[in-house]
């Protein structure tokens, strides 16, 4: 069983994955494994994501989906098939590595120390003594979206689109990524709203007691982003799309019952090299083994892991 599994969405990367930060980083931190998801790239991502997974005996390994879905439905897959491994941690990272890896061990020690939390965020605050390398008008515009994506959460977040975040995996987690998100940009808000929506039917703490900001030491906009300045646009239609699925007073949102992509290991199996996932219209199916979801069990079964 992995400790932890980091997820990482790829997409035409041949040219600036840093293999051989990955290769030091598995060398040096033995409890965390990485999942690497091709993305249906056009370059040599494939390839060089299989090279290096090769030998490594599972530490690294590749799921290839046959075509580009976006780095959310990646993510969600991702996910998915991390969770099989039954780790105590899930995330996932940008695999530009604006955020450095040497943070996953801190992020592990928040929820480490606090049991009661589901998720720690990546916050790139520039603060005195920290090494934040952001484009100007990219820091105001996150720093906007940050404020409209707080009101529609009703926690105050000061950054919810830095692409480091780690999960528990608590038994309900595979609830939250069961079904494919109705955002294409901001999926992270969307995580959020569900854990929102799916913790007021019958809960006992609010967002802001289940989600911690972690304040990064580094982070530098890499060359090559794909975030766009029309981007912005498109991520304030998403973010219109969240409220009225999960947050508008009578959203009725529930996850779907662990309708998981097929291709995925049994359960308890590690996965060694690469895998293929199919498209959409062929990814579905029943996992008969998968806790029941809804509010009630959903507590049930965190409080167990917990106690």
């Amino acid at each position: 069983m992995s400790r932890v599994v980091i997820v990482v969405p790829c997409y035409n990367e041949a040219r600036r994955l840093e293999t051989a930060r990955f290769a030091r980083f598995l060398t040096e931190r033995d409890e965390v494994d990485f999942l690497f998801v091709n993305d249906g790239s056009r370059d040599d991502t494939r390839s060089l994501l299989e090279a290096f997974a090769l030998g490594r005996a599972g530490r690294a390994s590749v799921l290839n989906l046959d075509v580009n879905r976006g780095k959310a439905e990646a993510v969600r897959r991702g996910m998915l098939a991390a969770l099989e491994r039954r780790p105590r941690y899930v995330g996932f990272w940008d695999a530009d590595l604006a955020t450095p890896l040497e943070d996953i061990p801190g992020f592990c020690r928040v929820l480490d120390r606090r049991p009661s939390l589901r998720i720690v965020i990546g916050s790139r605050l520039p603060l005195v003594g920290r090494q934040i390398e952001r484009r100007r008008a990219r820091a105001l515009a996150g720093r906007v979206f940050a404020l409209a994506a707080s009101t529609a959460l009703g926690v105050w977040f000061r950054d919810t689109q830095c692409g480091a975040k780690l999960l528990r995996a608590t038994p309900c987690l595979a609830d939250l990524f069961a079904d494919p998100f109705v955002s294409r940009w901001i999926f992270d808000v969307e995580v959020l709203a569900r854990l929102t929506r799916y913790r007021r039917d019958g809960a006992s703490r609010p967002l802001a007691q289940l989600a911690y900001e972690y304040p990064l030491d580094e982070w530098r906009d890499v060359k090559g982003s794909k975030v766009l300045a029309g981007d912005f646009s498109k991520a304030a239609m998403d973010l219109a799309q969240i409220y009225w699925a999960y947050l508008r007073p009578g959203a009725n949102w529930r996850p779907s019952t662990h309708a998981l992509p097929t291709g995925l290991p049994a359960d308890g199996a590690a996965i060694h090299g690469p895998h293929e996932l199919p498209g959409p219209a062929h990814a579905t199916g029943s996992a008969s083994a998968a806790p029941a979801s809804g509010p009630d069990s959903a507590d049930a079964l965190d409080e167990r892991q917990a106690a």
